[in-house]
Formats: structure tokens, C-alpha cells, sequence
């Protein structure tokens, strides 16, 4: 049924007719212009909002464009200039009738509403004003201005649009109108109808202005109406107050403790796209990452695709969501609406992504309407920060696989779904998809972040320029181009969060070329956040007492930080509770007396205070009381160091008789209490390594010795079937008393995450050693023990393989896995074992049994397997370039895909293996190669290279 159809045709008195009141507004539109006349200041109204009133017959057909706009016309207030024009124009000495108001304003303010949204929404400027095949302006303002004008305003249909404009009768009219001229100008009809609702809905935003303007008696008569509106439960305005509060203020936050915001210093990066192996295609062009995001939202025919950024710490990914949202809020919504979601934040997973969504986001609009993901008027582009950071039910990988499945299906039913056409971004560290990525879900678009090149480091200069002058910014490039400086610190000032720390300590006089003498690789890193960490507490910290703070009262304060990045980490990676940083700092007398001195100057929230100023900042939401790390590798850094203090207080030599200062037994309560929590980062095991090799009081024979006994302690169950209270039950009670939220935490998972942790630290020490002379034969770590020795045992690292499952399928795996490159695992009995996408790159598998064995995806480059029983093993896609497998059991081996590029075969037994799309090369060594005659899917040219029929 038709909304005319809604409206009584009776010729009463008590109803309004349009054009009636229409044919006096735009018999000559220009008497705007005249002397006495108001012509608002403002915003100039486009030709496309022009064109428009035109179809609704608000203007003249006659009148010209750039007539109107020489008037005086502007975008601002139409309804206002409309209704004095009106009143001018009938000379009316009484009052207007509020049917007769209604009717002037509301469409001049819905008109309003459109122009607002054409002057930022970059669909609307960029749309084909002049069709190829479209009636003309004045064809169209005819035909449309006939239809609206007979829509006749009585005091209820008046009501109506005063109470609620975008569900009024006049609403859905004047929707029709303008949805057909989107389309007309070259908009789908999906977004021209959210435009068209949106344009509706901020109508009522310009009625309520346009009413401070009214004669008392209309106002009064209005405003009766509009008390009833409920506009704080509007699903829009709720929409719009989360976008301006959560969305518009990110870009405007401070750096750190500088005076400027993120938006001052921000360049957009460039971003290389993702193979399907996971590695960024060397071959495409980089491409600029908010081109290429914007670029994805408008490409119809990837409305299936996950866009999926990658990139390492401090790259980036965080800023880049913030920044990209406000832009979304500023120039697409609302075709687009940006929902940002940090998914630290999520403390819990629903089966359903839909479920999990709307927990996360919280806000009116989601939690008040149930189907607010199938609303046509909205379109949602979710950003998802931080895959690598999800607080799950803690454990293995496979929770972040199941969570990508869940987004694929998502995403695939919003593609399938024209009531839901969202998109996903996703971000976060690559490693964390290590051991997935042969199980990714297939509509996955990615892209790697790119360091920063030439071109996008002088844009950052410039806006650096902008914020401590020409004279500061001349001498921190002229310091990059030192020949001094250590190439990792040029290749570290690509990277937009230490361009930034180098960029600021130089500033302040707290860097040189000098002090990176000798430093290279991870060191410099590690200087860098070492100085940044000095350069925090001489410069920033003493306004925390309103002094300068002495030698203890600094060792303290840092002392207070390194056990703040361990709690973070401990708890998750998120945030940790003040009142857990304290009592972990109980036994340290400096540092509770600086807590204590700043408490009687400060208050309670003294220490809160004080960790803000080195990157920390309050939690957000209901963590009170918490502090969290504003960038996740500081956090990791200072954990590092503090697992630095306690490996060396591990070796040091006791008084008199007593081989070490610190005995055995409390070597172990402290190995639980810092490793039983959850699986060391590559990062954090980088900095802990690069921090001992660069300490002079580091006793690596010692601590190997003291770790390994702990080792082979824990693989025989000795502490986790010590009788009660051993030390896992005391671990984990503490967990849960200081991180509650943390569900994961039980007393198999602490005493396995506490071996699992010493054996990475063993397998670190041991490559340390072997590229040392002098310590090869002193401490070498073999997890099975050495082979042809009483040690010997070569289930033990299978057993334990089996004991990690308790984490979840795959736990060593996903633990442990990505530390065996170069690990001496001779002889092992590694049967069945779950080993895809292992790095095993360099380890020592001689005669090891891996018949069965799952070694898909896992990088074997340069690993001897000469001898190992591969009976059966799956090799799909392993990575055996330069692998040694002389006289290796292949039998049934699962070798599809697999790489034998250099690899030395001489010997191997190759019955009945899978030999489908494996590459080679002139150097692989097939000489002697048993049972060729029995493999599967030989590919042709190697048949023609060996000879075989």
C-alpha cells in the first residue's frame, strides 16, 4: 500500500497541502538574496544536494545552480531561511499553524541532512551526476515534485514527524524520493537505502535547531511532542554516540607522554600481499594499506574475503585500526560503519561469532536489538586488533584456528546474506599463525605490513618537524646517516613505533652514535629499550616525588617495572592487577619504600601513576585498578629482564661449602612461579638470550646444569605427583587468587607449562653453546639424553609430547615447536608424533623413528635424517631443502609437495611413497635410491632424469 494512501484526499481546512506551501518557496528562489532577507553563513550547499531539491520540488527547475549559490544559499539552516522566506512572501501576521511549519522545515531539513552527509561521505562526491541515460533536472523535479506535492499534512501525520521524523509517513516519502536519485546517479540500491535512511534519521537533529527559531506558539506546540521521543534509546543515536566516543577520540589520544596525538604523527603504510604459504609475494607491488583496505570494501566481487593484516611488532597494525576507523566514521559511513574491538578485550568466546560480537561491542544498538547484524539501514566493517593477543581458554593454537573458522563463516554468510553484508579486518603477528597455516581458512585476503621505505620516513619527518621544529629533526636524520650508526638502528627506525622512541631520545639528548658501538641484531633493539627505559626514569619519573630520584630509588623503580611486565605477560599479555604487582614486590625493601614514599605524597593510586609514565596506562573496562602495557613488546622486554635477574641469581656461588647461593629446592618454587603460567614468545625468549649474552655476571654452564636437572626431574613426575601442597597446586592457587578472569589455569597446565618453558631455555642454551668453542663439550642438551649413555631414554621426549596434550590437541607443538631448529634429537623415538609445522631446520634426527610421524609443513632445511625411519610419515609440503636423508626409511612416506631441492637421498628407501608435485634440482642426490619402482605420482621429468619406465 502506497504512504498516499496513508493521507485523506478530503479538501479540510486542517490539512496541509505541500504544494501549496512549496509554490511559494520556489517561484524564485534567488529572493533569498534580497536586502532584508537572511542568508545563513556556512557550509555551501553542493550540486548534488541542488539536484535533489529540485526532484523534490523545493527549487525552481528554472533556477539555475550557480544562482542559487551566488544568493546566498548555503547548507546550513535551509529549513530556518525557508520558513522566514515563506513568511515573507505571504506577509502572514499571524502565527504559522505547526502543519504549516512542519511542512516548510521538515523537508528543507531532511535536505540539510543530505548535503551534511554529501560534504563527508566520499560515495556521494564521487558519483556520476549526469547519467548517460537519466531525464533531465527539470523532467525529474516535475515528475517527483507532482507525487510529493499532493502529500497533505494533517495535525497526526504532523505528530508524526515531529515525534520520530525517520519513521513518519513523510520520511518513507521523501526516502523514495532521494533512493531513486542515488540510483539515477550510478549507487546500488543496498546503499543508496542505507544513505537514504541515515539522511532520515539526522533530520531530526535539524527540526529540533530549525525550532529555536519558531514562533512560540509553533515551538510550544512542537516541543510537546518532542518530550515524548526516547532518542537515547535510538538505535542510531546509539550508533552515532559510540562512533563519536569510541571511534573519533582514538586518533586524538596522546603518544605516550608527549603533548601531540597519534593523528600529528601518523603516516599510512604500505602493505605487501600474503602467498598461501603465509609469506609476503616478493613479486607484487606494495601497495598503500588504506588504499588497499578501501579498495577491498568496494570490490563486490570479495564480499567473501577476510581482509587479514599482518606484521611484527611495533609496525604498526594498532595505529593503523585506529586511524583507519576515523577515517571509515568520517568519509564512509554510513555505508560503512567502523566497529573497533581490541580482542585482548574479550574475556570470553561464544560458540557463535555473532554472540561473541555483540558481547564485545556492549553498546545500545547491539544489546537492545537482537537483529542488529541484519538491519538493511546498517553496514558494519569490524575491526578485530590483535589475533595474536586472544585471552581464550588458554592453551594451543587450535583456539585461534577455531576463531578464524568462525570469522570465515561469518564472513561467507554475509556474502550469502543481502540483510548483512559486513566486512571483517582482522590484524596481529604472524607467528601467531604459526602451525596453521596449512589449516587457514581459504577466504582469507592478506597482506603483510612493509617497513617503512624512503618516501613514507620523510612524510613522518615532516609532521615530526611540525611537532619539535626543523633544527631537532635535521640532527636526528643526520644521526640515522651516521656511518656509526649500526644498520640494525636504520632498520629499526623503519619500524613507526621505534622511529618514533629514536626520534624522542635523540630529541632529549639521550641518544648517540657512540653508544651503539659493537651493538648488532636483537642488541640494538634492546639498547634502544634500555635507554628508552633510562631515558623514562631520568626524565619523566621525578615529577612522580617532585624530586630527582637516587641510584636505589632508580633500581627500584625499574625493579617495580620488570615485575609489572612480568605480571602482564603472566596474566595473559593484557593487564595487571596493582594490588598483584605489590605483592610480588613484598621481599624487595627498595622498592616498597619508594611505593611507600609515594603513597604519603600521592595517595593510594601512587604506583598506578608512576607505571603510566613508562608506556603502561589505566585497563579499560571493568579492570580497576590494573594497568596494561600500551604497546605489547614493552611488556615483553621488561619480562625479559626480569627472568634475566633470576637466571643469574640461579648461578651465583654459595659461601664456604655451598656450591650455589640459592639451594635446589628453592630453584624450583621459583621455576614454577615464573615459567607456570604459559608458553614463552619468541620475543620474549630473543631479548632474555641477547640480555644474558650481553651480561657479565651470565654463567651458562652453571644455569644448563641447574635447568637440566630440573628437566629431567619434572619428565619423571616428581613434582606434579608430590604430595599436596606440591608446587603446581601452589602456582596455580596463586594464579587464580591474583588473575581470576583467567579460566584456563589448573594444575596439569602450570606443571606443564613450567617443563615445557625450561626445555625451550635448554634447547636456547644449547645453540648458545654450539656457537661457542669453548662450551660445546661443556653443555650440550639432548631431550632424550645422549645416545649410547646410561642417560639415554628415547621416550622421554615422546612422553612428554603425550603429557602436553592436556593443553589442547597439539600443546608441545604449539609451545615448544617453533624452538627446535637445531635441536640434537638422535635416536628419539618420535613414532606418531604430532610434528607439522615444526621448524626443525638443522636439528639432528640421525636414526631417529618417525615412522608415522606427522611432519606436514615442518621446515627440515639442513637437517640430518640420515638413518631416521620415516615409514608412513606424512612430509606434505615439509621443507627439506639441503635436508640430509642418506639411507633414510621412507617407506609410504606421505612426500606430496614436498621440497627435495639439495636434499641428499643417497640410499633412502622410497617404497611405496608419495612422490605427487615434489620439487628438485641438479643437486639432489638420488644415487642408490631404493624401491623407485614402487613410488606413487612420480612426476614425468624425474622419471625421464632416472631412467624409469
Amino acid at each position: 500500500m502506497s504512504y498516499f494512501g496513508l493521507i485523506s484526499t478530503d479538501s479540510s481546512d486542517r490539512m496541509t497541502n505541500l504544494k501549496q506551501i512549496w509554490q511559494f518557496l520556489n517561484t524564485d528562489i534567488r529572493e533569498l538574496g534580497k536586502p532584508g532577507d537572511v542568508a545563513e553563513t556556512g557550509t555551501e550547499i553542493t550540486k548534488f544536494a541542488l539536484e535533489f531539491g529540485l526532484a523534490l520540488g523545493l527549487f525552481s527547475a528554472t533556477a539555475s545552480p550557480a544562482g542559487i549559490i551566488v544568493a546566498g544559499l548555503s547548507g546550513t539552516k535551509l529549513a530556518i531561511q525557508g520558513v522566514r522566506l515563506y513568511r515573507n512572501k505571504t506577509n502572514q501576521e499571524q502565527s504559522l499553524s505547526l502543519e504549516e511549519w512542519v511542512a516548510i522545515a521538515s523537508p528543507l531539513a531532511y535536505l540539510e541532512s543530505f548535503n551534511e552527509l554529501v560534504q563527508s561521505n566520499d560515495l556521494l562526491q564521487q558519483v556520476n551526476l549526469q547519467p548517460a541515460i537519466a531525464p533531465s533536472p527539470a523532467n525529474i523535479a516535475q515528475q517527483q515534485s507532482v507525487r510529493l506535492g499532493e502529500f497533505r499534512l494533517d495535525e497526526h501525520l504532523a505528530r508524526n514527524v515531529l515525534t520520530c521524523f525517520h519513521e513518519s509517513e513523510l520520511a518513507q516519502v521523501l526516502n523514495q524520493v532521494l533512493s531513486k536519485k542515488l540510483q539515477q546517479a550510478g549507487i546500488n540500491k543496498y546503499d543508496a537505502d542505507i544513505l537514504t535512511a541515515w539522511v532520515a534519521w539526522n533530520t531530526h537533529q535539524h527540526l529540533k535547531k530549525a525550532l529555536d527559531d519558531a514562533e512560540d506558539s509553533v515551538r510550544e506546540r512542537a516541543e510537546l511532542y518532542l518530550a515524548g521521543r526516547r532518542q537515547e534509546s535510538d538505535k542510531y543515536y546509539s550508533i552515532n554516540t559510540y562512533l563519536d566516543e569510541q571511534i573519533a577520540t582514538k586518533p586524538l589520544e596522546k603518544v605516550f607522554a608527549e603533548s601531540f596525538t597519534f593523528k600529528d604523527i601518523y603516516v599510512p603504510l604500505k602493505a605487501q600481499s600474503v602467498n598461501t604459504d603465509g609469506q609476503p609475494d616478493k613479486d607484487a607491488e606494495p601497495i598503500e594499506i588504506e588504499g588497499w583496505a578501501k579498495a577491498m570494501l568496494a570490490d563486490a566481487q570479495k564480499q567473501d574475503k577476510v581482509m587479514f593484516i599482518q606484521g611484527g611488532p611495533g609496525r604498526g597494525k594498532s595505529v593503523f585500526c585506529r586511524m583507519f576507523a576515523e577515517l571509515v566514521r568520517q568519509h564512509l559511513h554510513p555505508v560503512w560503519t567502523p566497529i573497533l574491538i581490541r580482542l585482548r578485550d574479550i574475556r570470553a568466546f561464544e560458540k557463535s561469532f555473532e554472540k561473541t560480537l555483540q558481547a564485545a561491542v556492549g553498546c545500545d544498538f547491539v544489546t537492545k536489538d537482537d537483529g542488529w547484524l541484519t538491519d538493511r539501514n546498517t553496514r558494519f566493517l569490524f575491526l578485530l586488533d590483535g589475533f595474536d593477543e586472544l585471552v581464550m581458554e588458554r592453551g594451543t593454537s587450535q583456539e585461534l584456528k577455531d576463531f578464524l573458522w568462525q570469522v570465515e563463516d561469518f564472513q561467507g554468510s554475509c556474502q550469502r546474506n543481502s540483510e548483512k553484508e559486513h566486512r571483517v579486518i582482522i590484524t596481529g603477528r604472524p607467528l601467531a599463525l604459526q602451525g596453521i597455516e596449512g589449516r587457514m581458512p581459504p577466504n582469507m585476503e592478506r597482506v603483510e605490513l612493509l617497513p617503512m621505505d624512503d618516501e613514507l620516513q620523510q612524510q613522518w619527518f615532516t609532521k615530526w618537524e611540525t611537532q619539535v621544529g626543523g633544527d631537532k629533526t635535521s640532527a636526528f636524520q643526520q644521526f640515522l646517516q651516521d656511518k656509526r650508526c649500526p644498520d640494525r638502528v636504520r632498520e629499526l627506525a623503519k619500524e613507526p613505533l621505534l622511529l618514533y622512541l629514536l626520534a624522542a631520545m635523540h630529541r632529549d639528548g639521550k641518544l648517540t652514535v657512540e653508544m651503539f658501538e659493537g651493538a648488532s641484531g636483537v642488541g640494538a633493539k634492546i639498547l634502544i629499550y634500555e635507554q628508552s627505559l633510562e631515558w623514562v626514569l631520568t626524565e619523566q619519573r621525578p615529577k612522580w616525588l617532585n624530586r630527582e630520584l637516587t641510584g636505589q630509588e632508580t633500581a627500584g623503580l625499574r625493579r617495580i617495572l620488570a615485575e609489572a611486565g612480568l605480571c602482564v605477560v603472566q596474566s595473559g599479555g593484557e593487564c595487571a592487577a596493582v594490588k598483584t604487582i605489590e605483592s610480588r614486590l613484598k621481599d624487595d625493601d627498595s622498592a616498597i619504600e619508594l611505593i611507600q614514599q609515594a603513597r604519603e605524597r600521592h595517595g593510594e593510586d601512587a604506583l598506578k601513576n608512576a607505571l603510566a609514565a613508562f608506556y603502561l596506562q589505566p585497563a579499560t573496562g571493568d579492570k580497576g585498578g590494573s594497568v596494561e602495557f600500551a604497546h605489547k613488546s614493552f611488556g615483553e622486554f621488561l619480562c625479559a629482564e626480569r627472568l634475566k635477574e633470576s637466571l643469574e641469581d640461579w648461578t651465583r656461588k654459595g659461601e664456604k661449602w655451598r656450591e650455589f647461593a640459592i639451594s635446589t629446592d628453592q630453584i624450583d618454587r621459583e621455576i614454577y612461579d615464573l615459567f607456570g603460567y604459559g608458553g614463552l614468545t619468541p620475543e620474549i625468549v630473543q631479548y632474555l638470550m641477547a640480555l644474558l649474552a650481553a651480561s657479565t655476571e651470565f654463567q651458562p654452564v652453571r644455569l644448563f646444569k641447574r635447568l637440566e636437572n630440573f628437566y629431567l626431574r619434572w619428565c619423571d613426575g616428581e613434582f606434579i605427583d608430590a604430595p599436596p601442597e606440591n608446587l603446581p597446586q601452589k602456582k596455580m592457587r596463586q594464579m587464580k587468587e591474583q588473575t581470576p578472569e583467567v579460566k584456563w589455569i589448573g594444575l596439569r597446565q602450570v606443571d606443564i607449562y613450567a617443563g615445557l618453558n625450561v626445555t625451550i631455555l635448554l634447547l636456547e642454551l644449547h645453540r648458545y653453546a654450539q656457537l661457542k668453542d669453548y662450551l660445546k663439550d661443556q653443555m650440550a642438551f639432548f631431550p632424550c639424553g645422549e645416545k649410547d649413555t646410561d642417560s639415554f631414554d628415547e621416550y622421554r621426549l615422546i612422553r612428554s609430547i603425550g603429557y602436553s596434550e592436556c593443553l589442547g590437541i597439539g600443546g608441545f607443538l604449539e609451545t615448544v615447536g617453533q624452538f627446535l631448529f637445531g635441536a640434537d634429537l638422535s635416536g628419539a623415538n618420535l613414532s606418531r608424533a604430532d610434528l607439522s609445522g615444526a621448524d626443525l631446520s638443522g636439528a639432528n634426527l640421525i636414526g631417529a623413528n618417525l615412522i608415522g610421524a606427522n611432519l606436514s609443513n615442518a621446515d627440515l632445511i639442513g637437517a640430518n635424517l640420515s638413518g631416521a625411519h620415516l615409514h608412513g610419515a606424512d612430509l606434505f609440503c615439509a621443507g627439506l631443502i639441503g635436508a640430509n636423508l642418506r639411507g633414510a626409511n621412507l617407506r609410504g612416506a606421505d612426500l606430496i609437495g614436498a621440497s627435495l631441492i639439495g636434499v641428499d637421498l643417497f640410499g633412502a628407501d622410497l617404497f611405496g611413497a608419495d612422490l605427487e608435485k615434489i620439487t628438485w634440482n641438479e643437486y639432489t642426490n638420488w644415487e642408490n635410491v631404493t624401491s623407485l619402482g614402487t613410488t606413487k605420482n612420480v612426476p614425468e621429468a624425474l622419471k625421464q632424469q632416472l631412467g624409469l619406465d
